[in-house]
């Protein structure tokens, strides 16, 4: 019951992403929904409601928003974090992803593939990061916080 069954992304007021943007995101969210593991952890003394719930990610006010509803529709919890700690290893993920779509157009495999390691670095990097930042307001694994992590890029483009 520690899962998410549904996934949003609120991106109103953001420039419309590139193709490029809109097929990982796509894959994040599907990937996500597919497998996962998200629990909320008591806060302030009181019982969280059993998932598996609903997220909707968004940003506002230059803060990263979680806002997760069981899957009737009931609030559950909201919570912001700062984009801060992320913006570096988001441009280092975007730039890296940009290398890699012009090597995959003209580089030999090998060289390819040393661009793809250094980019799935970049991205379990960026995955740490949001573990540390969801410590205390949800627990994430690994490949949830990977997947989760390109959705903030997604939105960090926008944003």
């Amino acid at each position: 019951m520690n899962r998410l069954a549904k996934v949003e992304i609120d991106d109103s007021g953001l420039p419309a992403p590139t193709p490029e943007i809109e097929q990982e995101r796509r894959v994040a969210i599907f990937d996500l929904i597919e497998d996962n593991s998200f629990a909320l952890p008591p806060r302030d003394g009181r019982e969280v409601p059993d998932g598996p719930y609903n997220l909707s990610l968004s940003i506002r006010e230059r803060r990263l928003v979680f806002d997760i509803e069981t899957e009737k529709g009931g609030k559950v919890a909201e919570f912001q974090l700062s984009l801060g700690p992320f913006r570096q290893v988001v441009k280092d993920y975007f730039q890296i992803c940009e290398s890699y779509f012009d090597a995959v157009k003209k580089l030999p495999p090998s060289q390819i593939e040393a661009i793809d390691m250094a980019r799935r670095g970049i991205h379990n990097e960026g995955a740490r990061v949001l573990q540390e930042r969801l410590e205390g307001k949800a627990e994430v694994d690994i490949d949830t916080a990977r997947r989760l992590f390109t959705l903030i890029c997604v939105l960090h483009w926008g944003g």
